[in-house]
């Protein structure tokens, strides 16, 4: 248990963009507030397990948020105190699909070589 909440930060790409944050942008501020709710969730009581975050290997993490008609997912990794918000999609099919885990850990791969 953390005694201050982690800082989540968004993966930056080298172009600038950041996925996540513009990926949220474009979803309903209903659905926006509960993502947030359940991120800031994960921050204030770090480390945590389901039914809000699952494991999913090679230190990543996923945020289960459900929506009031859908599931989204938020994949993320921690390090040296940060939560990293590396990528954010709307769940079609029951398990987390290889490509969504593979840009995550791309992604994560990339942010590391930089920090």
């Amino acid at each position: 248990m953390v005694d201050r909440p982690l800082p989540a930060v968004f993966f930056r790409t080298e172009a600038g963009r950041e996925p996540v944050r513009e990926w949220l942008q474009g979803l309903p501020k209903h659905e926006r507030r509960i993502i947030g709710i359940d991120v800031m969730t994960v921050q204030y009581r770090w480390p945590l397990g389901m039914p809000l975050v699952r494991n999913l290997g090679s230190a990543l993490w996923e945020i289960c948020s459900t929506l009031p008609n859908r599931i989204a997912r938020t994949l993320f990794f921690v390090h040296e105190g940060e939560i990293v918000l590396l990528h954010g999609f709307i769940k079609k099919t029951r398990k987390t699909p290889t490509e969504d885990r593979a840009l995550a850990l791309q992604r994560k791969n990339a942010y590391l070589k930089t920090s």
